[in-house]
């Protein structure tokens, strides 16, 4: 079948293995030094590999490729969990840094100031970049938020610090299978817009939403101010 799938560039290959570390589905390995797509059905075409790599060797393209085999996939994560368990057998939550489990311990603040009549500063519906249309009203002359699902729960203060004021788009490049770049050129090429802010997890899968909105604004024609802001999993804004 013809799809999209990831293409490593050795001659730009650093051998610095964060690619083969960012790919749960072990579709990436290290061979004498370099990185190499060692199993076409192994790779998903989400490209959670691209970015991690410092010299842009890794890039998407469409052609003739094995279909990507989930199944394969999962009994080979299982047959390596069982490898790597201990003696009791217990086993790993999966090995993607997106969806590995973590547990924080909050402390409960009895003290807080934090007013009950909070606000949303949601300024409009839909929301979810797969249903915004191309063309609103709500687009003239705005600051426009790109920000990945997770960040309104991992981030206590998403609607004051960076949804007020702004017209919000969410979208996840994991679960939701398109490119959001081509959406997100027509939204900034077609309409006001006066800015540009992308907030994003930590995890690696996150960079797709990143790259996205990146390649929109390049495609789009428009020098606007734009800037990335990056989530921990514990709800901190990281440098």
């Amino acid at each position: 079948m013809v799809r999209k799938i990831i293409r490593i560039d050795e001659e730009k290959c650093n051998g610095c293995g964060l690619c083969a570390r960012a790919c749960h589905e072990g579709a990436i390995e290290m061979v004498n030094g370099k990185a190499k797509l060692v199993r076409e059905n192994f790779c998903d075409g989400f490209g959670d590999c691209l970015p991690g790599c410092p010299t842009g060797a890794i890039t998407f393209e469409t052609r003739e490729a094995p279909e990507y085999d989930e199944q394969a996939v999962r009994e080979s994560k299982a047959g390596k969990a069982v490898a790597a368990a201990p003696e009791n057998h217990t086993h790993p939550a999966g090995s993607c840094p997106g969806s590995r489990m973590m547990q924080f311990r909050r402390e409960e603040d009895t003290n807080a100031s934090v007013p009950w009549n909070q606000v949303s500063r949601l300024n409009q519906w839909p929301c979810q970049i797969k249903l915004v249309p191309v063309q609103a009203p709500f687009f003239r002359g705005a600051r426009l938020l790109i920000a990945a699902d997770c960040t309104a729960y991992a981030y206590a203060n998403m609607h004051e610090d960076f949804m007020r004021g702004k017209i919000t788009l969410i979208g996840c490049p994991k679960l939701d299978d398109v490119d959001y770049s081509e959406k997100l050129t027509a939204i900034i090429r077609d309409n006001d817009i006066q800015s540009v802010t992308i907030v994003r997890m930590e995890v690696p899968c996150c960079g797709g939403l990143q790259r996205a909105a990146e390649t929109a604004l390049k495609n789009s024609g428009k020098f606007l101010p734009w800037q990335v802001v990056t989530i921990s999993r514990d709800g901190r804004i990281l440098d």
